[in-house]
């Protein structure tokens, strides 16, 4: 293919996907597959400058508005950012900054690139009268009757009253409210948003208010424009961020000021890992440069300002084919299809595989082998599929069938009623007792160090383990003989069961693989009964009246028991001298001085995440929901709190502000 024909072929595959992404926020491609074929059309006009067009999307920020809004003029365009990928990349850029600035020093300000949707707010003399997406840079949609329904947008600026400020930042969706939203998308049968940002953006541009009043939006400010000719708002950027926040603008906490390149590439190192820890998704670091002066002489391109740059982090998001959809048999005996991709590099990392939940789901989604498909990874161990991509689908490929039989033990699978799971009942199926003793040897367990997936598989095969109990029956000349292991891993092993035989009760209980009891259930039964005798002997009913037990997990539990064959391994495990007794009983309740009560937090904290909030509040034994009722008793108040507050106000529920949050948790 001739230059001048893939250059043609390029900028019509970046057009369609530009409509895609913009204006039916239904984007084909993952965000570093369109910037590839954006790099490449960008190498063949610097190499052949008679191909550029005035349409290329080379020449111009990207976007177009959409039908339903007012078209408006920005005051000055809003321009895209170029990206830098590793770096070295971060080195060309900053030297390419020294050389333009004059200067061998610069300092730049990095901050986390929130991954929303760019807006732009007019004030009047410090009242909001216009919100107005980026749309193609110059012009954008007229979307302020929405904006004002964002809470974390102020109608009034605090202190400011210039005749004319626009302030620019980012509209976009916590985590919980994404979740949310697609959980409700599902329900309802709709098509389920592929990440935040594409539901921050068809939540913005919506036609429907109330929508858009309901669906949580957040918002991030980060720069000023005045018109020409009036002076700045602060001298450079690291001053300009907090005095938005002074305005009443919410900024985001994690910016740094840096004085080198080298401290720049610090913070994206730091960041890389930790922003899985933040309530939103963010896709890079922006690094601008601090002296807005040294910006004016660096000036910009016609796409892009010369004093910043946006690091991207490794894909989140990419396309892959969908080989093969398989099954895998877990101790409860659930029999849950994954999928096998063609392998992909994904965050850093080469994925291959990506879970599936259940047939129904499959289905629903019309998910085939076969089929080229959106694969997003997230905060997620395992990756998911987002969506088939339809339009590459082969018109003749066939949907998925759920196995009848289990692939290990060749059972019939059944599904119980009123669930969506199809499950092995074969109590003796190799693949559930595999799993079922990883679990009981994992360290949220027995906490049975060298007891992994390689040897349990060995244990199974050779018949030297048939169930927990077994375990304990094991010695070091049995073990020896097992491929890889020798005397002193056997040894190191048998020291190691040896050891497991003191862990706590609520170790034991959460190890047994009791269906609906993880490690919060087991400590609750554990801090309850005090002892295993008295729970066997228990009815559902008293287990029940256990704080934080349900009916659920006490039927289950319950069942558990009943069932013959566990009762003769547990008294196996009893009669190898595994502890039975909730050592931690009285010193967990000494240690848990808000039992009984629960918290719900509204609002932004400004020292500690809500995650972290949450955390102490469960460490000193309280409990946290996410809805206010008549059974909470505190309400912990952030900036910006919504319509929690309203609720809690009317039910009466008492408040904490932030300083009376933090002083409750350091003192107990």
């Amino acid at each position: 293919m001739t230059p001048a024909a893939r250059a043609t072929a390029l900028r019509q595959q970046i057009a369609q996907h530009d409509y895609r992404y913009y204006v039916l926020d239904d984007p084909t491609v993952a965000d570093a597959e369109y910037d590839a074929l954006v790099a490449e059309l960008v190498a063949i006009e610097r190499a052949h400058p008679d191909l550029v067009t005035p349409d290329s999307p080379t020449q111009r920020v990207g976007g177009q508005p959409v039908t339903g809004f007012a078209t408006v003029e920005h005051l000055l365009p809003m321009l895209s950012l170029d990206n830098s990928y590793d770096e070295a990349a971060l080195v060309e850029f900053d030297d390419r900054v020294r050389r333009g600035a004059g200067t061998a020093d610069v300092a730049y300000v990095a901050e986390l690139k929130i991954d929303g949707l760019s807006i732009a707010l007019t004030y009047e003399y410090g009242r909001l009268v216009r919100g107005a997406t980026r749309g193609d840079g110059t012009l954008g949609e007229d979307v302020t009757a929405n904006v004002r329904a964002i809470r974390a947008v102020p109608l009034v600026l605090t202190g400011d009253r210039r005749p004319l400020v626009e302030v620019r930042g980012e509209v976009y969706l916590p985590k919980p409210a994404f979740e949310a939203i697609n959980r409700e998308r599902e329900a309802a049968g709709e098509p389920l948003f592929a990440n935040p940002r594409n539901a921050a953006a068809g939540t913005i541009r919506t036609l429907d208010r109330a929508t858009v009043a309901g669906r949580g939006l957040r918002a991030y400010f980060y720069q000023v424009v005045v018109p020409p000719g009036l002076p700045g708002v602060a001298p450079t950027h690291a001053d300009l961020l907090p005095t938005l926040a002074t305005w009443g603008l919410p900024v985001e906490r994690h910016w740094r000021r840096c004085g080198s390149i080298d401290d720049v590439m610090a913070f994206c190192r730091e960041w890389a890992e930790a922003r899985r820890t933040l309530p939103f998704e963010t896709d890079g670091v922006v690094i601008k440069v601090d002296d807005l002066a040294v910006r004016e002489t660096l000036g910009a391109t016609a796409k892009f300002p010369r004093w910043a740059t946006a690091f991207k982090f490794p894909a989140e998001q990419a396309t892959t084919r969908l080989l093969r959809i398989e099954v895998n048999v877990g101790r409860t005996g659930a029999v849950t299809p994954f999928a096998v991709l063609e392998p992909v590099r994904l965050g850093g990392t080469t994925v291959q595989m990506a879970t599936l939940h259940n047939d129904q789901e499959i289905q629903r989604r019309d998910i085939r082998p076969g089929d080229r498909v959106l694969v997003e990874k997230g905060g997620d161990i395992i990756p998911k599929i987002v969506k088939p991509i339809l339009a590459d689908r082969p018109a003749d490929l066939p949907a998925w069938v759920m196995p009848a039989a289990c692939p290990s033990c060749g059972s019939a699978l059944v599904r119980p009623e009123e669930e969506v799971v199809w499950r092995c009942e074969n109590a003796s199926c190799p693949a559930r007792l595999r799993r079922s003793l990883e679990h009981f040897a994992s360290r949220r367990a027995m906490n049975i160090e060298g007891l992994g997936e390689s040897l349990v598989d060995q244990l199974v095969t050779t018949g030297l383990v048939g169930d927990y109990a077994d375990v304990y029956a094991l010695d070091a000349a049995r073990v020896a003989a097992l491929d890889r292991m020798g005397p002193k891993s056997a040894a190191n092993l048998i020291a190691e069961i040896d050891r497991s035989r003191a862990a706590d009760l609520w170790r034991l209980l959460h190890a047994l693989g009791i269906r609906h009891v993880g490690e919060g259930s087991a400590r609750a039964l554990a801090r309850g009964f005090g002892s295993l005798a008295p729970l066997r002997a228990a009815s559902g009913e008293a287990i029940e009246t256990v704080p934080d037990i349900g009916p659920i997990v006490a039927r289950s539990v319950r069942s558990f028991f009943d069932e013959p064959r566990n009762g003769r391994v547990v008294d196996r495990l009893v009669a190898a001298g595994v502890n039975t007794e909730a050592r931690e009983a009285g010193a967990a309740a000494a240690a848990q001085p808000l039992a009984g009560l629960t918290f719900v937090i509204t609002g932004t904290l400004d020292t500690m995440s809500r995650e972290e909030a949450a955390a102490a509040i469960e460490r000193l034994g309280g409990k946290v929901s996410t809805s206010v009722s008549r059974k909470t008793s505190r309400l912990v108040v952030g900036r910006e709190a919504g319509s929690k507050l309203e609720k809690a106000r009317t039910l009466g529920v008492a408040e904490l502000d932030e300083a009376a949050f933090r002083a409750l948790i350091m003192q107990e």
